[in-house]
């Protein structure tokens, strides 16, 4: 393990790092650049280390940067998560501060053996087995993402969803790059019910990927959008929609539009829309009504159709048209039984 003077150079360079690429990424205004320049130098001077050794910069980043390191501490602090439990955490209470590295190369061999056998036992849905590997490779190296994503897709096999999703965060908070944990991460919020979460972790699993995005990631995003859209929709459905107004989802669609093509409107009577009671009671009537009733936006299709506008002119207009009320008046609602038997009605 690193000694403590050791554990300070590296942090003095991973501040001198976060401070150079905040002098290049925008992050900083032009006019302060010379600051960040001189305030660079003065924490190379005060802690002895170079910023120009590559090999000394990378040791101390490990392949992050410390903005991301930082948001591992934010996303964690405070809160005990299954990354930072043991076997014994609940007796241990073991602190939520995340840490990079505690181990050597021996060390980073073990881990690996375990994750291989972690793998192995995903491969024969052993689930539990493979949370158990991985938590122990993770014992031995806290916070590696690939792990962590690993023992995600175990907790989602597992349908242990929300220790998926826990995984999956800490992953990418670690590492934004590793693609694979945006995956487990949209796929863990969707099995939560969060569409929206679930759409945001594809939409960055792809901008992570580049180049568009692999298939497998944009067909997560498009179905994890195709839910968020159909919830939003049901949201702001009108009541009209889903039934009478007034009343709740499933309930008897509006028949007045219906009413209105065929000359009706009215109470029941000559030429009015006839006593829904006796309307019920035709078997025809009652599944036209169990169908729109399970698609509500088959009435809206029913009521665009030309055709069946044009057979409504023909009742409404008096008469001779395709059928008549049994002993209605013209321009009432014609005999259900003829209506329902018209094969063009039928083929609608």
């Amino acid at each position: 393990m690193a000694s403590q003077a050791t554990s300070k150079k590296r942090l003095a360079l991973a501040m001198i790092n976060f401070l150079n690429t905040s002098a290049t990424d925008g992050t900083i205004d032009s006019e302060d650049v010379e600051s960040i320049e001189i305030a660079t130098n003065c924490i190379a001077e005060a802690f002895k280390v170079d910023a120009s050794d590559t090999k000394a910069m990378a040791d101390a980043l490990g392949g992050q940067n410390l903005l991301s390191i930082y948001s591992v501490y934010e996303k964690l602090k405070g809160r005990s998560t299954p990354s930072t439990e043991g076997p014994s955490s609940a007796t241990e209470a073991r602190p939520a501060t995340p840490q990079t590295s505690a181990t050597g190369a021996g060390g980073k061999e073990e881990a690996e053996k375990l994750k291989g056998q972690g793998n192995a036992a995903m491969q024969k849905k052993d689930y539990k087995s493979a949370i158990e590997f991985y938590t122990k490779a993770l014992d031995l190296t806290p916070l590696n993402p690939i792990y962590l994503s690993n023992r995600a897709a175990a907790y989602s096999g597992s349908q242990m969803h929300e220790e998926a999703k826990q995984d999956a965060e800490m992953a990418v908070a670690a590492d934004p790059k590793y693609t694979k944990a945006w995956s487990r991460l949209g796929l863990a919020k969707y099995a939560l019910g969060d569409a929206k979460g679930s759409m945001e972790a594809y939409k960055a699993g792809i901008d992570a990927e580049g180049s568009g995005g692999s298939d497998a990631m944009k067909r997560g995003y498009e179905t994890a959008k195709r839910k968020y859209e159909e919830e939003a929709g049901d949201v702001g459905a009108p009541d009209a929609s889903r039934g009478m107004p007034g009343g709740g989802a499933g309930s008897m669609p509006d028949l007045s539009a219906l009413a209105g093509m065929f000359g009706g409107g009215g109470g029941a009577g000559a030429g009015g829309m006839p006593d829904l009671g006796a309307l019920m009671n035709n078997p025809m009537m009652r599944q036209m009504a169990q169908n729109l009733m399970s698609n509500p936006d088959a009435m809206n299709n029913l009521m665009s159709n030309p055709r069946l506008r044009e057979m409504a002119e023909n009742f409404s207009g008096g008469g001779g048209g395709q059928g008549v009320n049994n002993g209605g008046q013209g321009g009432g609602m014609p005999d259900l039984s003829s209506l329902m038997n018209d094969p063009s009605i039928a083929e609608m």
